[in-house]
């Protein structure tokens, strides 16, 4: 294992988050809006295998309807079980702890044939803090990378860490948190860039993320794309804005999309402070780079050790910006799929093999039913306006996008019922965030009832749910069969009551997938769910908290039995 340097701890705490710039707004030509096709949503699965990563694209990612997936840096790097050495690369080998060169090829093929193409971490603007042995077993000292193979003068003369970035200079030519700073002004340089890059897009890769942008000239990375064997490649850049900084992230724009850190920072004080109904004209009013070019997210994996942004411990807050996110037609939407961590450096549990989602310390975001089903919201509406704004003054609003789909959001302490206007066509609807079904009447109204903390969203691309949802308010007549669930649960504030049981209904005992009770008559929890007539499933209750914490109902498992011709009504009392 390398030795764990003063400049190793820095990047710890520092790869990506070294403040971005706001400088005066330079112009550049325009540049590819988003990803190519009609599916912009990434998941950006940081620190999985590859193995891991080609097994999510086909049980969940392809299904769901994600566009593209993020791989973490797959090149050689310095040994370490911290998140962060993945970011410290000691040659252009495919070789990191995340698997091998044919692990690579093989997850690129299998995502593709999954319908996700794959979009790569690229860290090209240096090399490591350090000297060891790297993952792939090259040897290297600070300066001089025999695999890659660079020598000292491959890298600029300004050897300090000592960065103010009000000047330009120190940005872009001294070294980030102590880490060897590539010359990329150097022709040399240049093509063994490209070439590591053109290396991976001749595996099928589809685009790449490029790291710590804004420690290399715009002009350096125009000269490296250039040199792709697909110089219109997808291109997203992390350029990390900053008041009152040398370099803005709008010099990058001419290059590809630009990551729009403070859409995230502003989603986090919105929630958590203010009132969703200033959302009403989020985008570039706020100042924002224009959302053609924008890359955006919730979070990071370097904004949520910081707090900079929402994380999964943050309960509704996180569910819902997630929500809103999808919904909004504001930049391409990134999902970050991570893992629970308590420290900064934590590294991924079991080496980034994910067995089973929802353990082992495995958050998979990109599963959740209230983000994962917001995918498909997206792409149904792609290309649709915002229509029939709503809110209440506060902390509940709904939106349309169009006629071809319509969401809305109850950020408030109770719930809420009201009837809401859409450009719906007329028609059965599921609402993909409960799988309840819903009726829009020939004035496109509907009439629901929200609980706290929760979302309903519906669209042109789901009409009916399969067999898991019941009917909406208003809607006539009762499914064929069902069972519905009354629990009496006391929680404190950040924490909901879900039913997780061995039909697939219920989620099938996976917790990540199990549905969420409505409050409203608390302290009784209520949900209604659709299975067959004669269904007989193992039932329990789970609580969750707004750390991401599940704590199961003691005893043994409920068991319920779907009658012939109608429902079973449970009446239930938590089991402390």
């Amino acid at each position: 294992m390398a030795p764990r340097t003063t400049a190793a701890r820095s990047a710890a705490a520092a790869l990506a988050l070294v403040a971005g710039t706001a400088g005066t707004l330079v112009s550049a030509p325009q540049a590819q809006a988003a990803p190519p096709g009609g599916k912009d949503v990434t998941a950006v699965m940081f620190s999985w295998t590859f193995d891991s990563v080609a097994r999510a694209c086909t049980d969940t990612l392809g299904p769901a309807g994600y566009g593209y997936v993020q791989v973490s840096p797959p090149q050689e790097h310095i040994q370490g079980g911290q998140w962060w050495t993945a970011y410290q690369p000691v040659s252009y080998k495919i070789a990191s702890r995340l698997g091998n060169r044919a692990q690579f090829r093989s997850m690129v093929n299998t995502c593709r044939a999954a319908g996700v193409n794959v979009v790569v971490d690229a860290v090209i603007n240096h090399m490591s803090a350090g000297s060891g042995t790297g993952t792939g077993g090259s040897r290297y000292t600070k300066y001089d990378y025999p695999a890659a193979p660079y020598g000292s003068g491959d890298f600029n003369d300004c050897r300090s860490s000592s960065i103010d970035y009000r000047n330009r200079y120190q940005v872009q030519n001294c070294e980030l948190v102590g880490l060897s700073d590539l010359r990329t002004s150097k022709e040399y340089v240049r093509q063994r860039i490209a070439d590591y890059l053109n290396d991976l897009l001749s595996m099928g890769v589809a685009g790449f993320r490029v790291d710590a942008v804004k420690h290399m000239p715009a002009d350096d990375l125009r000269a490296i794309k250039a040199k792709l064997s697909n110089p219109g490649v997808y291109w997203k850049q992390e350029a990390i804005f900053g008041a009152g900084e040398a370099v803005s992230p709008d010099e990058y724009r001419g290059t590809g999309d630009v990551q729009e850190f403070r859409y995230a920072r502003d989603l986090k004080r919105t929630f958590q402070n203010e009132r969703l109904a200033n959302l009403r004209a989020f985008g570039e009013s706020w100042g924002y780079m224009p959302g053609g070019e924008s890359a955006v997210f919730v979070t990071n994996h370097d904004t949520e050790r910081v707090g900079d942004t929402l994380t999964y411990k943050n309960g509704a807050d996180y569910t819902l910006a997630h929500v809103f996110m999808l919904a909004w037609p504001y930049g391409s939407p990134d999902v970050h799929s991570g893992y629970e961590f308590t420290d900064h450096d934590a590294g991924p549990p079991n080496g980034g093999t994910v067995n089973a989602c929802y353990s082992g310390g495995w958050s998979c975001q990109h599963a959740w039913r209230e983000i994962s089903s917001m995918v498909g919201f997206r792409n149904s509406a792609r290309g649709q306006g915002v229509t029939n704004w709503w809110d209440n003054g506060n902390d509940a609003i709904a939106f349309g996008r169009g006629s071809r789909a319509y969401v809305a959001l109850n950020h408030e302490g109770s719930a809420l019922t009201r009837t809401f206007q859409t450009s719906l066509p007329a028609g059965q609807y599921c609402d993909v965030q409960s799988g309840r079904g819903v009726t829009v009447d020939g004035s496109g109204r509907f009439t629901a009832t929200l609980g706290a903390g929760t979302a309903l969203a519906l669209h042109a691309g789901a009409r009916d749910c399969g067999g898991g949802g019941t009917p909406g308010p208003g809607e006539p007549g009762d499914p064929a069969g069902g069972a519905s669930f009354a629990v009496n649960a006391t929680t404190v504030p950040g924490q909901n009551i879900h039913v997780a049981g061995d039909c697939a209904a219920l989620g099938g005992w996976n917790t990540g997938r199990a549905p969420r009770l409505d409050p409203a008559a608390y302290p009784v929890w209520k949900l209604d769910v659709e299975l067959p007539a004669g269904t007989t499933c193992a039932y329990k209750y789970v609580r969750k908290d707004a750390n991401g914490g599940v704590t199961w109902e003691s005893g043994g498992n409920r068991t319920l039995t779907v009658p012939a011709g109608g429902r079973v009504t449970l009446n239930d009392t938590w089991r402390a």
